[in-house]
């Protein structure tokens, strides 16, 4: 802290309200001359030279240490208003000698941040970001410094008041340990990430419309939409599904909570003990604010969630979610298999099914419906160690059944070697196998040569006397199972369909019913 208005500090203001001020709280006055503030700029040369090796007296010393301050130092200046002190009498705020101070500490790659409406330096160059930044309110300069000087927050513990951690995932919860249940079939409900401009997405607000599961009875079910809003300067629209997935890692690491599926066909349930040890939905927000950072720092800046319970307003809203999930899905239209040498891979359902793996093709999105072939594209060039990774196809060893050489030799290292060969478009001969989370089961049905596709909402009992979870516990957990396959709804309207038995558009007399 440096400099005064009309001969006082913000120094003296602090210690008149008994604030205390030493290199412990982090809180150092150097003194009422605005020409103090060199004394910490003073740190940040010797910060250079100290741990940059940046050597006094060389020509080229003073631009190595702007640019080491800049890439490693992580300061930024706080210019504020004199009328926020009770005491004050008025006078300039900003006088010639302030700007020049301010403008010395962009020099060294440090953004000014004012509460004042003083003259703004937006473009980029040599600070991060931008260069002044005015006008912000109190209550916001703190986040808005965080953003400018482009700092990574992490919660090294998550508020919640149940345990978390990787070993909880794929936990399962019975129905009499129930406490509340969404999605499934037994109430409506959707997950929604949208990418919003900076200025759209308040940092860490978490938001509940409708009744929490307080006031929910043991056992029931209630309607849920989600809403996570994430921004970030180096965010990409096409980021979205792939983040978007994510929240069921995220969710399936709370201890006493159980999540499967995507989209809007989720399923959630939260145990008794969770329940009774205090876990609510805005702990749901909190798990999700905190990962979404922690995880992708890189991309993401602010996050910010929408708890939906209000049946009424769920209802309206997943319509237009749905709108969205069409949009992505027609990003992928008119790409064909044939027509690039490379697959991609999602591990991601590995928690519940340790064998199963998902080749994702650009005419056979993944078993969740959530991922394309471009999607996973995205997101291996955001985190190339995540569950997505190109596979090359190789030799083609049938191109009927869609075979390959490379997609085989990936799956027999990837499954654990409990598989050896796979293939894409049959639903008979080494069917691709499947985890838990697939929108549509589709069935070989002999008598009528035809195929049964029967989706996760349907509760009733189907031609092959199994419903769908009876079904779904016997194809799922990463097995081959011939005649039964686990699908993204729009996989159904692909022409690799089944094409290796004819499909939706082949001449063998298969048809859908």
């Amino acid at each position: 802290m440096a400099s005064n208005t009309n001969g006082r500090s913000m120094a003296e203001q602090l210690h008149e309200e008994g604030v205390e001020m030493n290199w412990d709280t982090f809180l150092v006055p150097y003194g009422k001359d605005t020409s103090a503030a060199v004394h910490a700029l003073n740190f940040a040369a010797r910060a250079a030279m100290t741990f940059g090796g940046v050597k006094p007296g060389d020509l080229e010393a003073a631009r190595k240490i702007l640019l080491y301050n800049k890439e490693r130092v992580h300061a930024f200046v706080l210019a504020l208003d004199a009328d926020h002190d009770p005491h004050a009498d008025g006078g300039q705020l900003l006088t010639d000698e302030k700007y020049a101070t301010a403008a010395g500490a962009i020099n060294f790659g440090f953004p000014v941040i004012s509460d004042v409406n003083i003259p703004q330096i937006l473009p980029r160059g040599i600070c991060t970001y931008e260069h002044v930044v005015s006008g912000v309110p109190l209550d916001k300069i703190v986040t808005k410094a965080v953003e400018v000087r482009g700092l990574k927050l992490k919660i090294t513990k998550i508020p919640i008041p149940v345990p978390y951690g990787a070993g909880f995932e794929g936990e399962r919860v019975r129905k009499e340990n129930l406490y509340v249940e969404f999605g499934g079939k037994y109430s409506t409900a959707f997950e929604l990430l949208r990418a919003r401009p900076m200025e759209e997405v308040e940092d860490g607000k978490i938001e509940l419309i409708g009744p929490d599961i307080d006031q929910a009875k043991e056992g029931e079910a209630m309607p849920l939409g989600l809403i996570v809003d994430v921004a970030g300067r180096n965010l990409k629209v096409d980021f979205e599904p792939v983040l978007e997935r994510r929240i069921h890692h995220f969710i399936s690491c709370i201890n006493g909570v159980m999540h499967i599926g995507q989209r809007d066909i989720p399923w959630v349930r939260i145990s008794k003990e969770a329940y009774q040890k205090g876990f609510r939905l805005r702990h749901y927000g909190e798990v999700l604010v905190a990962k979404f950072k922690e995880d992708f720092g890189a991309i993401v800046d602010k996050v910010q969630v929408k708890i939906v319970t209000d049946q009424a307003q769920v209802d309206r809203l997943i319509e237009e979610a749905r709108k969205i999930y069409r949009q992505r899905d027609e990003r992928v239209m008119g790409l064909k298999d044939e027509s690039v040498d490379t697959f991609y891979s999602c591990i991601l359902c590995q928690s519940y099914a340790p064998n199963h793996v998902c080749i994702v093709t650009p005419q056979r999105l993944g078993l969740c419906g959530a991922y394309t072939w471009l999607d996973c594209g995205a997101s291996y060039e955001m985190d190339p160690h995540g569950p997505n990774k190109p596979v090359k196809k190789g030799e083609v060893l049938d191109p009927v059944h869609g075979i390959f050489a490379g997609v085989n030799e990936y799956v027999a290292q990837a499954s654990n070697g409990n598989l050896e060969r796979v293939s894409m478009y049959s639903i008979m001969t080494d069917p691709q196998t499947s985890c838990g989370c697939f929108e549509v089961i589709a069935a070989v049905l002999p008598e009528t040569n035809g195929v049964m596709l029967v989706n996760r909402e349907y509760m009733g009992m189907t031609p092959i006397g199994m419903t769908f979870s009876t079904m779904a516990g016997e194809i799922g957990g990463g097995v081959q199972t011939p005649g039964f396959l686990g699908i993204g709804k729009l996989y159904i309207t692909s022409e690799k369909f089944i094409s290796a038995e004819g499909g939706s558009g082949g001449s063998s007399g298969c048809r859908r019913n």
